[in-house]
């Protein structure tokens, strides 16, 4: 279609089509990736702060939103929306227009622009041919902080030059550990292919990258306390410190500009816990591996359909039926409820560590500036480079392949073979350990959900501090409270 409407073009002003072509295309992939992912990312991240709501409020012995919308107060974000586009517009008169007017864009472009790169399933993904995925991702997600340092410095108000600068130095700081701690997974791995990352780890729970050697998930840890700083969540939330900037580096915005920059900040985290997924937690891959009653139902083999894609069978299949095929499964239909099923769990791996961020940040206390970048400088570092140092050892001296591959790229032959004991003894011990540890934050949430009804005490002393609506100002006190008839 591209190549005929540049012929078309070419025909009627006797332009090059070669250029015409490669606008076209553009244009043409930005309407797709707009038309695919910004319903999906206005999405998330309506249901993030609603859901953010809703925990914070249980954890502090509250409902959170209950009438808006019905149940659970559901539509309480699609309210908030509208109530920021029908918002008042305002630029403060010493503010540097242009600056101001751009800083929430360039907040949320990059984490709009990840999106490109994450594979929510086999086929669920807009670039499939992008070898750097992961080193991307980081890329285009640190053009974030230039957002935010132009609205502070766009504001002309001290208190968002104070966020500003603090954004700037707390998520330069922490991009350092949060690199190495991604190069600790693509050391194992051999890839920063984010497909390529997923494939590696279909055979099962044991199989997955965090569960592979005690330096991977510890890894795993420092990338996590690390994507907190890096997305200004408590207790690493001093950008936005409202207690001491009124808020920080958005202070000035209102309206549709200022959502923007909350829309950047939970399509962020997902961004990073999706990131965080496809490294360490087997991407789109069931935990159980071939024993997925839906996997078997499908007839899917991940092993298998890992080993058509390095070969290049799959991707050298054209049509549904013949990319089913290639992976060995039923039909096409199957295919596609395949990479349905494979987006789920990705979105329920993502949401779990999303999840997880709302918790610290509902929980932990607020640390000052120089504690944030004490931890950074004199703690994650040094122990990511600790990290990293034993990781390559164990990837040097232990046998670790992937059971069941014979990949052809040369950049993955330390994957093939058989794997030693200890490597074998070794998943399966942090499995366990993953497992327990994983069951052990459910029986909290679920002990949590099941007492929820049961308050508190709402004060110590109910006869001379009463609390509620019903006691705190009773008929005795009303009376006492009339004043003297006159006369």
């Amino acid at each position: 279609m591209v190549e005929e409407l540049a012929e078309i073009l070419t025909t009627k002003l006797g332009l090059e089509a070669n250029v015409w072509g490669v606008w076209l295309q553009i244009a043409l992939s930005v309407g797709i990736v707009a038309t695919a992912f910004l319903p999906g990312i206005s999405l998330i991240a309506m249901f993030s702060i609603w859901w953010e709501r809703k925990v914070a409020g249980h954890i502090q012995s509250r409902l959170g939103p209950m009438h808006v919308g019905g149940w659970h107060g559901w539509a309480q974000s699609i309210a908030d929306g509208v109530k920021l586009i029908l918002k008042e517009d305002l630029i403060p008169q010493q503010a540097d227009p242009f600056l101001f007017r751009l800083a929430p864009y360039l907040a949320f472009a990059p984490v709009f622009a990840a999106f490109v790169a994450i594979p929510f399933g086999p086929q669920f993904v807009f670039e499939k041919g992008l070898n750097i995925g992961v080193l991307y991702l980081l890329a285009v997600l640190s053009v974030e902080v230039m957002g935010t340092i132009l609205a502070g410095w766009g504001s002309a108000s001290k208190w968002a030059i104070y966020g500003a600068m603090r954004e700037a130095c707390q998520i330069v700081s922490y991009e350092i550990p949060l690199g190495i701690a991604i190069l600790c997974g693509v050391l194992v791995a051999g890839t920063l292919n984010m497909l390529e990352l997923s494939y590696l780890q279909g055979g099962g729970l044991s199989n997955w990258f965090v569960f592979h050697s005690p330096f991977l998930m510890a890894a795993f840890l420092l990338y996590y306390i690390a994507s907190i700083a890096s997305n200004k969540r408590a207790p690493f939330d001093l950008p936005e410190s409202e207690s001491e900037l009124v808020a920080g580096f958005h202070t000035e915005y209102s309206g549709l500009r200022f959502s923007f920059f909350f829309f950047a900040e939970y399509a962020g985290m997902f961004v990073i816990g999706a990131i965080q997924s496809m490294l360490f937690l087997g991407g789109w891959n069931s935990p159980f591996g071939s024993y997925d009653p839906v996997y078997m139902m499908l007839g899917y083999d991940a092993v298998v359909a890992g080993q058509a894609f390095f070969e290049g069978t799959v991707s050298a299949a054209g049509g549904l039926n013949a990319t089913a095929t290639a992976m060995q499964l039923n039909s096409g239909f199957a295919l596609i409820v395949l990479n349905l099923y494979c987006m789920l769990w990705v979105v329920l791996k993502t949401f779990t560590l999303v999840f997880t961020l709302i918790w610290l940040r509902w929980t932990l206390p607020r640390i000052r500036i120089d504690q944030v970048l004490y931890a950074c400088v004199k703690v994650l570092l040094p122990l990511s480079l600790v990290v990293l140092t034993f990781n390559a050892v164990w990837v040097a001296f232990v046998d670790t392949p992937v059971p069941g591959f014979e990949v052809e790229p040369i950049r993955l032959t330390h994957l093939v073979g058989p794997i030693s004991g200890v490597q074998h003894f070794t998943q399966i011990l942090m499995s366990v350990i993953g497992i327990g540890f994983v069951a052990w934050m459910g029986g909290i949430v679920l002990w949590a959900f099941i007492h929820r009804d049961k308050q508190p005490r709402k004060t110590l002393f109910p006869d001379v501090m009463p609390v509620g609506r019903e006691v705190c100002f009773t008929d005795e006190q009303a009376a006492e409270a009339e004043p003297e008839p006159a006369g």
